[in-house]
């Protein structure tokens, strides 16, 4: 089993133990070895990505795509008609799924649409007016003082 040890960093750093947790889900993700329904990542620009996943057979009433503070779950779940079908082969896997995705800090869904079985999700990061650099004005300071001239 792989682990990644961050306690040297609860030296002198605050709020990495949230950090620590996503490693651990995510290697435990990694172990179960769960590849459906594949999906990429993709970078639009600076601020904007996109998350496509292939969802063969799905409808838009059986996915279901919700945000739970930083993590994007999407999951299907194919209505079973009454007739049973017999297949000579099945590839297609139609079967109930959920994927988890966690987002970074400050990244909003904007929304998703389903287009010829690919279902995209839009994402865009927006970064606060008070987490932007600034420039900070340098200005001069007088040292010397004014006395003024009084009569003594």
């Amino acid at each position: 089993m792989r682990t990644i040890d961050l306690s040297p960093l609860h030296r002198f750093a605050v709020g990495y133990d949230r950090m620590q947790r996503q490693f651990d889900h995510l290697q435990r993700l990694d172990e179960t070895g769960n590849t459906y329904p594949p999906y990429n990542i993709e970078t639009i620009d600076e601020n904007n990505y996109r998350v496509t996943l292939a969802v063969a057979g799905f409808t838009e009433r059986d996915l279901n795509v919700t945000t739970k503070e930083n993590t994007l779950f999407v999951s299907g779940k194919l209505e079973r008609s009454d007739q049973e079908k017999t297949f000579l082969h099945q590839g297609i896997a139609g079967r109930t799924f959920e994927r988890r995705f966690e987002l970074a800090d400050h990244i909003r869904v904007l929304g998703a649409n389903l287009e010829n079985g690919l279902l995209h999700i839009d994402l865009m990061r927006e970064v606060p007016e008070e987490m932007k650099p600034r420039t900070i004005k340098i200005t001069h300071q007088e040292t010397t003082k004014k006395i003024d001239n009084k009569a003594a």
